[in-house]
């Protein structure tokens, strides 16, 4: 006859292994959107810049292609030969007030740093609109004495962040 103690160990052996055979049935390897790995092409022509930020634009390419070649699903292309064509423009970048100091409620401590992007995807072949909307890109930023430094140092962090979030959408196919 088995004891009390060896029932609950049984059970919760069987409880363990129910748990991990079920949590692994719903995920998948691979792009999220049923498209092969590289079995299309995208290639990211230069965003216009519609702010007074300087070079904001090539650091946004740069991210991009990066977060394209990083995760697969689409080969990616530098000529006009490929299956999407990526555009758009950088309408705006600011900052609002994420936080402040403990003792001095009117003294920023954090800034919330935030670009936002039209982007366009045209399927080459096709001429429709694959992605046709504007996106955001968000960081924060600590307020030190010269902020116009820190901002420019947490760029690349902003349009890495817009890249990802432009990244997702084309994959996932959230158009």
């Amino acid at each position: 006859m088995r004891t009390l103690f060896q029932r609950f160990v049984g059970l919760g052996f069987g409880l363990v292994l129910a748990t991990l055979l079920g949590a692994g049935c719903a995920y998948r390897l691979g792009p999220s959107s049923g498209v092969e790995p590289g079995a299309r092409s995208v290639a990211v022509q230069p965003f216009e810049n519609r702010t007074v930020e300087p070079r904001v634009t090539d650091s946004l390419s740069t991210s991009l292609r990066s977060q394209l070649q990083q995760e697969g699903t689409y080969r990616l292309e530098r000529h006009g030969d490929a299956d999407i064509l990526v555009a758009g423009e950088v309408i705006d970048i600011y900052r609002r007030e994420e936080s402040f100091q403990a003792r001095d409620i009117r003294t920023v401590r954090d800034y919330r740093f935030t670009i936002v992007a039209h982007v366009t995807a045209t399927d080459r072949r096709t001429g429709k609109k694959l992605l046709d909307r504007s996106v955001e890109g968000h960081t924060m930023l600590r307020v030190q004495e010269d902020l116009a430094s820190v901002e420019r140092q947490a760029m690349p962090l902003l349009t890495d962040n817009l890249a990802r979030n432009i990244t997702s959408m084309l994959v996932d196919g959230s158009w």
